[in-house]
């Protein structure tokens, strides 16, 4: 049966209770308060429904992860870097990526990125566990993704693209930073086409818990800086 949580609690099911239809949905309920959001993060699971549903946390079986020496550059790509067309920043315009984020897709007609979500989310922002990456052309945003940093491990959430190739080029820059600051794992929830090229791979549950008791309390020394990054540097 599937758990509402207590909101005078952050406690979350194990993980072993979550439904296999629809596939890992654990519990409903609670709210989007910074530290039950923290809180579900660690324990393994997050938050995901639409507009007119109840608050609904999931943890998918397997999960869909990317190990950054995993990192697979295609050809084409090396190109695109190699090419300068998009400047990168970290954490210089969140509210802005997430907005963007938020807007339905041409074959969609809501989101799950509701105005709660948004303003959850830039709370943790400012706390400094919610990150953006921002990719730029001739000074216009036309891509990028948040997730959140905990640990040695980076939750991804979302991504955005408003011109080819951008979220993509992000997507290296930010694996490449978080590889070099001593990351272990990008959670990326879900398999698509688009993680699969760049190396993501399915891993189990049980597999997935052990990378969070064994990194999340790990020191890492990534630098969120808003200054431009050199993406030609990434092909080397």
């Amino acid at each position: 049966m599937l758990t509402w949580l207590d909101r005078t609690s952050l406690k979350f099911p194990a993980l072993n209770k979550a439904l296999r239809e629809p596939n890992g949905l654990l519990a409903a309920g609670g709210d989007l308060s910074a530290a039950r959001l923290i809180a579900a993060y660690r324990h393994g699971c997050f938050p995901w429904y639409q507009d007119g549903q109840p608050l609904l946390w999931w943890s998918p079986d397997p999960r869909t992860v990317l190990l950054p020496d995993n990192l697979h550059i295609s050809r084409s790509m090396r190109k695109v870097l190699r090419s300068d067309l998009f400047t990168v920043t970290f954490d210089r315009s969140f509210s802005q990526v997430i907005h963007a984020c938020a807007e339905p897709r041409h074959d969609e007609h809501g989101t799950w990125i509701t105005s709660a979500m948004q303003a959850a989310y830039f709370d943790l922002h400012k706390q400094g566990y919610a990150h953006s990456v921002e990719v730029w052309h001739d000074d216009q945003l036309v891509g990028g993704l948040y997730g959140i940093a905990i640990g040695q491990l980076f939750f991804g959430e979302s991504m955005f693209s408003r011109m080819s190739n951008a979220s993509k080029v992000g997507f290296v820059t930010l694996v490449s930073a978080l590889k070099a600051a001593g990351f272990v794992l990008i959670d990326c929830q879900m398999p698509t086409t688009h993680l699969l090229n760049f190396g993501a791979q399915s891993i189990s549950r049980e597999r997935f818990s052990e990378y969070l008791s064994d990194h999340l309390d790990s020191a890492n020394s990534m630098q969120w800086s808003t200054q431009p990054l050199i993406t030609s540097t990434l092909t080397t």
